[in-house]
């Protein structure tokens, strides 16, 4: 019966077996200040909001890479600039009507909004064809797990550890 659907609906059948049958984890890509290009695990992923500065409150006497807190659904939450914590961005422009925060969170219920420049979107990726990282800074080694070059541009994509990113002693 397979066979004869495949039949009538030739190149039609074999795109919907790649939507339904993706290879590889699901991963989130976004950019920092810079332009540079990073994935997070969607497992990690608690939510992805655009959301006005004003949202965020300010807290004093804090490292400057923490923006200050936001309610996430009854929760207060630690919003930080990502690309700055990294240490490879200047501070994210605040001076904007939405600011993209990737809620993400460990396997110790840790949780925390990420403020990034742009989302780029979600993909499917194969950790088997994850790369150690040819060179990065120092400030940013301790994050990455590996690295991707997209096949269709030859780009390098570097994978962050959500977990190092949270239990890191710079928060201070």
């Amino acid at each position: 019966m397979v066979g004869d659907l495949d039949l009538l609906m030739g190149d039609e059948t074999q795109e919907l077996r790649e939507i339904e049958a993706p290879e590889g984890e699901l991963f989130l890509k976004f950019k920092v200040a810079t332009g540079e290009e990073f994935a997070l695990p969607a497992v990690s992923i608690v939510e992805v909001m655009s959301i006005g500065p004003e949202k965020i409150t300010p807290m004093p006497n804090v490292v400057p890479v923490l923006l200050g807190t936001l309610n996430l659904r009854g929760e207060v939450i630690w919003v930080a600039d990502l690309g700055q914590f990294l240490g490879i961005s200047p501070p994210l422009n605040l001076e904007r009507a939405e600011l993209p925060v990737v809620a993400v969170m460990d396997q110790q219920d840790l949780l925390m909004g990420l403020a990034v420049d742009s989302i780029g979107g979600i993909e499917w990726l194969k950790t088997e064809s994850l790369q150690p990282v040819q060179k990065a800074p120092e400030s940013l080694a301790p994050f990455l797990r590996g690295e991707w070059v997209m096949p269709e541009t030859g780009a390098h994509l570097p994978f962050l550890d959500p977990s190092a990113i949270l239990k890191s002693n710079r928060w201070g």
